[in-house]
């Protein structure tokens, strides 16, 4: 015998067709559900809505003196369902799941959703895989959102931090030069964010968080700069310029390669300098925080680019020539201000007597040497080849971003 159902008085008005529905949900496609009714008229709604799903239904006498519908479950999608579209899997690591190509169509839906058709086209500019993907962008969310860190709670804004003017005046110096540079590491990926197609939403909240990680950098490197009573220190041309190639930059790939690969992957050397070397702890906290998430900011960029260049060789050749491209469109500037290497030098140095600078000065050229060869591994990394990869290293901008 058929399952069967009763909708005793309800009519299709008040929700039959939902007790219908879920009954048809427990067959399989070609069996027949019974329903019965006690109330008035219910058969002809419920064959329109029967007509309207793609389910034949007949209607013959129940044997109990009240009218039966046999309702054979279809095939074929009716309804909203009808023409629909399939949209890959919840699960990144499933077959099929993140697919080559996302549909304009499919818009602001879950991935895995099926999506009516008709629905609007949302012009999402990056909706190739390729273009944007890293298979471990699920990891490092979730690594980035464990590792979220509070500035008034993190730093201790409270540690002692009386220090003599000319060192106060070279952190206010480096952080002016922190805030800028973070500045642009916060516009280029959200610039990019509302670019992205959501189908590849692993991205789309990795980036999300690096936006909000270098809003708190910015937080922090502003409020040390206003520790003491002081203003921010000097801005240049040179660096604004070589700042405005990250944020001018129209390539995902590209900009990922210049601003993570290349420009955060260098800050992360100076931050652990800064941490070494900073005169007071809340500088030293400042920057051992802020490394540590640049860190997995430079991570995905070389996981994305990485496979981007596995699946699309040729990607390597053009983000050399984007290196000298932006080397020649700089070279008329003058790179890393004055005062930011002085400043280095001094808080390296620790005091300002004659063997204290020389020693100083030497740290800072050690750390140059570090940011060139750090630079130099993830362009072999990559896949640039021995004196390919360290003239290119040589080759990033002066300003270290």
């Amino acid at each position: 015998m058929p399952p069967t159902i009763d909708i005793d008085s309800l009519g299709f008005d008040a929700g039959a067709h939902l007790v219908v529905k879920l009954a048809l949900g427990r067959v399989a496609v070609g069996e027949v559900l019974e329903v019965r009714g006690q109330g008035e008229g219910w058969q002809g709604p419920l064959a329109a809505w029967c007509r309207s799903q793609g389910h034949p239904v007949a209607f013959e006498d129940g044997g109990d003196g009240r009218p039966c519908a046999r309702i054979t479950r279809g095939a074929v999608q009716a309804g909203r369902w009808r023409g629909a579209a399939a949209t890959g899997a919840i699960d990144p690591g499933a077959d099929g799941a993140v697919r080559a190509e996302a549909d304009a169509r499919w818009g602001l839906a879950a991935r895995g959703a099926t999506v009516e058709a008709g629905s609007p086209a949302f012009a999402f500019r990056l909706t190739r895989r390729e273009d944007v993907w890293a298979d471990s962008a699920a990891t490092l969310y979730a690594e980035a959102v464990a590792a979220q860190w509070n500035a008034d709670t993190a730093i201790d804004w409270q540690a002692p931090c009386d220090l003599p003017d000319e060192v106060e005046d070279a952190v206010v110096q480096v952080m002016t030069y922190m805030v800028e540079n973070e500045n642009a590491a916060l516009v280029v990926p959200a610039r990019f964010l509302g670019q992205l197609h959501p189908h590849f939403r692993e991205v789309q909240a990795l980036l999300a968080i690096q936006v909000a990680d270098e809003a708190r950098h910015i937080d922090v490197f502003t409020r040390r700069i206003a520790l003491k009573g002081r203003q921010p220190g000097l801005s240049t041309a040179g660096g604004q310029a070589s700042l405005k190639t990250l944020v001018d930059e129209p390539d995902f790939s590209t900009a990922q390669f210049l601003l993570a690969v290349l420009g955060e992957g260098t800050f992360v050397s100076l931050l652990n300098f800064l941490h070494h070397h900073a005169p007071d702890p809340v500088t030293r906290q400042i920057a051992r925080l802020a490394a540590r998430d640049e860190a997995r900011h430079v991570a995905f960029g070389m996981a994305h680019l990485g496979q981007h260049i596995a699946l699309e060789p040729a990607l390597l050749a053009r983000l050399g020539n984007a290196v000298e491209a932006r080397y020649e469109h700089l070279a008329g500037t003058s790179g890393l201000n004055e005062e930011v290497f002085d400043a280095l030098i001094l808080l390296a140095a620790g005091s300002s007597e004659p063997a204290a600078i020389a020693a100083g000065y030497a740290r800072v050229q050690e750390l140059l040497q570090d940011m060139a060869r750090g630079r130099e591994a993830r362009l072999a990394k990559l896949g640039f080849q021995g004196e390919s990869a360290r003239r290119l290293a040589s080759l990033h901008t002066r300003n270290f971003m």
